[in-house]
């Protein structure tokens, strides 16, 4: 966004003639082809929820989440039950449509009206959802989500050394920022943490790049996607 000189001869940002403070997004299920998203809750998905993360036996999904793993039942549906009533993060159960199982979670979260802000965290999608169209369309209807109340900014931020999430970033089509160091500790070690962001006057085209390979006739009969996301760059 460009600036503009005050009548001090200043750059300043742009004047935001139209622009109003959006509303705070709600707990409504989110659907899409391929999943709903629902508001978290612990008796309605966290059986599903925990049997699909026993897969990951060496626990690796845990490993950049500053919670988990839980070795017990118990302790994960605990932790459901403190974190599915907040408003800030504010927690979505990913369901299959095929299956109506819950195979994930994500967040909207450091929602911020006034700046127009807000941010997708707490993704943890288990074995089964991870590279399918289901990951993909879920970040994608959170963004969307926040978005079409007319937030102006959605950042992503992970551990600079999380690749897997810095490449799902990209490709997603979030913008690097940079890298702020030693902003966080966590598990008893330093985190430097990448930030990635899509603004408003970036999302329609990231948007429809989202959509066409979301669509139908990207997939064949056997689900398989004939082009990737980022041939549609």
């Amino acid at each position: 966004m460009t600036s503009r000189l005050n009548e001090r001869e200043q750059a300043v940002g742009m004047a935001l003639v139209d622009w109003q403070v959006p509303l705070y997004p709600g707990l409504e299920r989110l659907s899409g082809r391929f999943c709903d998203l629902q508001p978290l809750s612990d008796q309605r998905h966290g059986t599903s929820l925990y049997q699909h993360i026993l897969a990951d036996v060496e626990g690796r999904n845990w490993t950049y989440q500053p919670y988990g793993p839980f070795n017990e039942e118990s302790g994960y549906r605990s932790w459901l039950r403190s974190v599915e009533a907040g408003r800030d993060p504010l927690f979505f159960a990913v369901l299959s449509k095929a299956t109506g199982q819950a195979l994930g979670v994500a967040s909207l979260m450091r929602i911020n009206p006034e700046a127009g802000s807000f941010e997708i965290g707490n993704v943890h999608f288990t074995n089964a959802m991870q590279r399918t169209p289901l990951a993909t369309e879920a970040i994608y209807l959170l963004a969307q989500c926040g978005f079409a109340l007319g937030y102006r900014r959605c950042e992503w931020k992970c551990d600079s050394l999380n690749q897997p999430s810095r490449a799902a970033a990209e490709r997603l089509g979030f913008t690097y920022e940079g890298t702020f160091r030693q902003a966080m500790v966590y598990k008893g070690r330093n985190r430097d943490t990448a930030w990635y962001s899509i603004v408003d006057t970036e999302w329609p085209l990231v948007k429809a790049r989202l959509e066409r390979w979301l669509s139908a006739d990207n997939f064949d009969q056997n689900g398989q996607q004939l082009r990737a996301l980022g041939q549609l760059r």
